[in-house]
């Protein structure tokens, strides 16, 4: 079991403590804050919630989670550390001598929106392991983690970083020269200027942009980004056409970028009364599921098309731990339910019944052998029957599995039996007898399977039969 230190509990330390404890790790926290504990709390309970919904397998077991009473004790022995304490270049330097002192070999990333890892690194003997780590809000769904390691950093420690991040499922972006900001917060502080002038000069309320953003490009952003959007835009000459068409638009005063609206009382005002009546009536807890359950929405319909974040996903869920596939009878689905899973009722569709069950099957004939290459040679199994039988209410964030028993498997013909039961008592949602028969995909007819497959096949329904029997 691997150990992450945590530096900071605020609501990126939270985020970064849920996205290594969701995913095995052990995690170490320390923060002086005496509500450091609940605060992580509540941010772990929307991501328990939240982050298993985005796979179609589940995740590891958690690791152990540890609020210590000093920094020594949270980074001794860890194999990765990430500070996120407040934007204060005097705290973090005090931070990393007190890390130094106790831990000076584990790679140590800081969640600074806005520093370079230059000014990070000053004075800092192991200064060549610490680099910019800056991730997005919430730290447990989006996957973006800015890698910022800027000039002398321990080359090894970089590629250890990124080897971490990605294992826990994020996407570390490696910024090769140093900047202000980094990438991603430079846009988006382009487009907070000019929202403040649109709200200063009475063009616009926080709803009337925040419609225009949600409505229009920050649909286009999320699957496709700026570049690739605009070559689109350009049509048949591609980005060359764009550019072409829409550069001389740049020399336009349409936006004011350079410039930023002081902050006056009666600004902060006007902005603060805006956002109330937009909004006011959520809680932040509401506003964080609202917000949650969108993001995996999308994410997950991304992952279907196999697509930016999606394609994202699919990868790290390899690597996820595969349900057991030796047991009598054999675990073929391990999973949570998915927000979009459910319907007007509140509770799972039951087309998804069919895709559960679809899903138990693919994992019966791959153990068997029907893989990507035995479809690829024109062979494969379809179903042409079954029975379902709906017992009980399945809900968003239950966790469940899938048993299955071979209760027949001879010739073309293959007959399975899986009962879907939760997690946490046992309790069955569904069960299902499934009737399937191995096809040419050349001639779209019945035909007998390989010969190891039907043996694997054969051998298989002779255990569950035993196991069955007695």
């Amino acid at each position: 079991m691997k150990k992450a230190a945590i530096i900071g509990g605020g609501v990126i330390g939270g985020g970064w403590v849920a996205r290594f404890l969701l995913n095995g790790w052990d995690v170490a926290v320390y923060d002086p804050d005496p509500e450091a504990e609940r605060k992580i709390g509540e941010v772990l309970t929307q991501a328990r919630w939240a982050l298993p919904m985005l796979y179609d397998r589940a995740l590891p077991s958690e690791g152990q989670l540890t609020f210590v009473h000093s920094l020594a004790e949270a980074v001794m022995g860890a194999d990765y550390i990430q500070e996120s304490v407040p934007e204060r270049l005097d705290l973090k330097h005090k931070v990393y001598a007190e890390i130094e002192e106790a831990n000076s070999k584990a790679p140590l990333g800081s969640s600074t929106s806005g520093f370079k890892p230059s000014e990070l690194r000053a004075g800092i003997e192991s200064g060549g392991r610490l680099f910019v780590a800056h991730p997005f809000n919430p730290v447990y769904l989006l996957p973006l983690i800015e890698v910022v390691p800027g000039e002398d950093a321990d080359s090894s420690a970089i590629v250890q970083a990124r080897e971490t991040l990605a294992s826990v499922g994020l996407y570390p972006l490696e910024v090769k020269k140093e900047i202000d900001a980094h990438i991603a917060d430079r846009f988006l502080e382009a487009v907070w200027r000019e929202a403040l002038w649109l709200v200063k000069d009475d063009i616009a309320t926080t709803q009337e942009i925040d419609d225009a953003i949600r409505y229009g490009f920050g649909l286009r952003w999320a699957q496709m980004g700026l570049f690739e959007t605009y070559r689109i835009a350009g049509g048949e000459g591609g980005m060359a056409h764009f550019i072409a068409q829409f550069g001389p638009c740049l020399e336009w005063p349409w936006t004011k970028l350079m410039d930023v609206p002081e902050l006056t009382d009666e600004l902060i005002r006007k902005i603060g009364d805006q956002s109330d009546a937009q909004s006011g009536h959520l809680s932040i807890r509401q506003l964080e599921r609202l917000r949650d359950t969108n993001l995996i929405s999308i994410m997950r319909a991304l992952k279907a098309r196999g697509n930016a974040a999606g394609a994202l996903i699919s990868q790290h869920e390899e690597t996820l731990p595969r349900p057991d596939h030796s047991a009598v009878p054999m675990i073929t689905i391990r999973r949570v339910i998915p927000i979009d899973w459910t319907d007007y009722n509140g509770h799972m569709n039951e087309s998804r019944y069919g895709q559960v069950y679809s899903d138990a099957a693919d994992a019966v004939i791959e153990a068997c052998g029907v893989n990507a290459d035995y479809v690829a040679s024109g062979l494969s199994y379809f179903t042409v029957e079954n029975n379902i039988k709906y017992l009980a209410e399945a809900h968003a964030g239950d966790t469940c599995h899938v048993a299955t028993r071979i209760l027949l498997a001879e010739g073309k013909k293959l007959k399975l039996h899986h009962e879907m039961r939760r997690d946490s008592d046992g309790q069955v949602y569904s069960t299902c007898t499934q009737f399937l028969l191995h096809v040419s995909l050349e001639t779209r007819k019945t035909c007998p399977p390989r010969d190891d497959v039907a043996q694997h096949m054969a051998n298989l329904a002779a255990a569950h039969a035993k196991a069955e029997h007695g």
